[in-house]
């Protein structure tokens, strides 16, 4: 299985945006555009830089009553977007719904379930009132996934295995909270390595500061495109 990279672009402006992109053209071929560029420029962003020539994942977490969710999922179909994330915790309905109006109106799209976010830990679900280890509570909401229709997931790396050896090799992985051995947690709190990650099935990683943090993205894109390669 190859697993490929994918760019956290989280910047805080346009011009910003561009000038990190345009000398990674030809060495990445996904960027993620999350809820801070979407909110403050929409799709017109979204088209400029999938017209760069990346291919777009677009991070909404989309979460909300079913008949709300499919009606948000009909007006991005339009987008040239090639995933779209939205809460597993809003139920088999919401996910039934949203994969239903994906397929009907943009065949390609692959909406990916998200699970536990990167940034909670046990305690943190012990304060929204879940009283199961995060290993547990990923493992209940990828299954009511796979159930609902959905083509993918976002998890924890630490859940990699126990996902891959519950719901198989067909439901794509996506797994943030990569990080090269040598770069900060930041506030991220379960965490591997790309390489680790690729080991243990995810299908895409999502790398951000690491690289866009670096002295040279270019060189720290394919620093990691070759640990994967490996």
């Amino acid at each position: 299985m190859k697993t490929e990279l994918i760019l956290a672009l989280d910047v805080e402006d346009r011009e910003t945006a561009l000038q990190t992109l345009k000398p990674l053209q030809g060495d990445l071929p996904w960027v993620k555009i999350g809820l801070q560029l979407f909110t403050r420029y929409g799709p017109s962003l979204v088209e400029e830089i999938a017209d760069q020539g990346f291919q777009v994942f677009l991070d909404l977490k989309l979460h909300d009553i079913p008949n709300t969710v499919a009606k948000a999922v009909a007006a991005l179909s339009h987008l040239p977007i090639g995933m779209l994330t939205l809460h597993t915790s809003g139920g088999f309905e919401m996910m039934q719904v949203a994969a239903k109006e994906a397929g009907e109106r943009a065949p390609n799209l692959r909406l990916l379930g998200v699970t536990v976010l990167t940034s909670m830990d046990t305690s943190g679900l012990l304060e929204v009132g879940v009283e199961d280890k995060p290993e547990a509570q990923v493992l209940r909401l990828a299954r009511l996934a796979r159930e609902a229709g959905l083509p993918g997931l976002v998890s924890s790396p630490l859940e990699l295995p126990l996902l891959r050896q519950e719901i198989g090799q067909e439901m794509l992985l996506v797994t943030p909270g990569i990080r090269p051995s040598s770069a900060a947690l930041d506030e991220q709190k379960r965490v591997a390595t790309p390489s680790l990650a690729a080991r243990d099935g995810a299908s895409y990683i999502v790398v951000g500061r690491p690289i866009l943090r670096a002295d040279d993205p270019v060189a720290a894109v394919r620093s990691i495109q070759a640990e994967l390669s490996q």
